[in-house]
């Protein structure tokens, strides 16, 4: 199918939810859950509707509430899965496979939890771990620091913060490298190549389209205690991280190996943060649909 980026579904309570689409629309359907702050533009890229059109996948890329198209509203992380459960039955789907990056495993990992009748694989792609971990607190860069603090505790200043760069990204697509001071080579590469920055830029500002409340709320929640233990999933997961990501540190990919059963770790050599989905999106997204 042609990529169709600008989708919405309305919910039994009326809130609609927005979502991109692409790769084979009678395949098995993957659901994809994007970064921070990113929207469903993250799979607005021609080598991944190829890639996922000749894998048999379907790939559904959803804002959360106040992303991009996606009405806002208040929830926990463990909410997540009942409105992925509800987006699904409304899309006529009725078994899946999930998948994000960056900020996207940890809804990736609640809908694993809560889900497993419908979940059928999941794919944690550069995720963030529970900030609570020692060896994740210890990894942490000092700007997550100051984010969280902002988030839990001054969520107001976040959303200035966060206004300054909506505002920024919109008037030049380069302004949101700012967000990305300390890259390794391969996220630097993928930025510098045709179509990179576009696409960053693409998925940063469609975060903003509603404004700033919905990405201040997905930092608070990230900031906290995830709700749900990780040592009770038994949907088949796949933990995929760069070896040599700056952004989300390798002690994240580590401990979501250790703590989920039976997952499977692709650590690589190399990779960074952004570099890997764009570089391995096929790898990743054919375990999903038993390629």
């Amino acid at each position: 199918m042609a990529i169709k980026t600008d989708n919405q579904i309305k919910l039994n309570d009326g809130t609609r939810m927005g979502y991109a689409e692409l790769g084979d629309p009678a395949g098995k359907p993957v659901l994809h859950f994007h970064g921070m702050p990113s929207s469903r533009m993250e799979v607005n890229r021609a080598a991944f509707d190829q890639a996922a059109s000749q894998l048999g996948a379907r790939i559904i890329g959803i804002d959360r509430p106040g992303y991009g198209l996606s009405d806002f509203r208040r929830f926990k992380m463990v909410d997540w899965p009942d409105l992925v459960n509800e987006f699904a039955d409304r899309m006529g789907l009725e078994k899946f496979a999930v998948m994000g990056i960056s900020s996207g495993p940890k809804y990736v990992a609640a809908c694993a939890w809560k889900l497993p009748q419908r979940v059928e694989a999941a794919a944690l792609v550069s995720g963030n771990a529970p900030a609570q971990a020692p060896e994740v607190a210890q990894a942490m860069a000092s700007m997550d620091r100051q984010l969280y603090t902002l988030a839990r505790y001054a969520p107001w200043l976040l959303r200035l913060v966060l206004s300054i760069l909506a505002r920024n990204a919109r008037k030049d697509p380069e302004s949101t490298l700012a967000l990305f001071s300390d890259l390794c080579d391969a996220d630097r590469a993928l930025l510098a190549a045709p179509g990179g920055l576009q696409w960053v830029s693409e998925m940063v500002t469609g975060a903003f389209q509603q404004g700033t409340r919905g990405v201040a709320w997905d930092w608070g929640l990230e900031a906290r205690p995830w709700g749900f233990p990780l040592e009770e999933i038994r949907v088949p997961v796949h933990v995929w991280h760069g070896e040599s990501d700056t952004l989300v540190p390798l002690a994240n990919g580590q401990y979501l190996a250790k703590t989920i059963p039976n997952c499977q770790a692709h650590f690589v050599p190399g990779e960074g943060h952004m570099s890997l989905l764009s570089n391995y999106f096929e790898e990743i997204v054919s375990p999903l649909v038993g390629g």
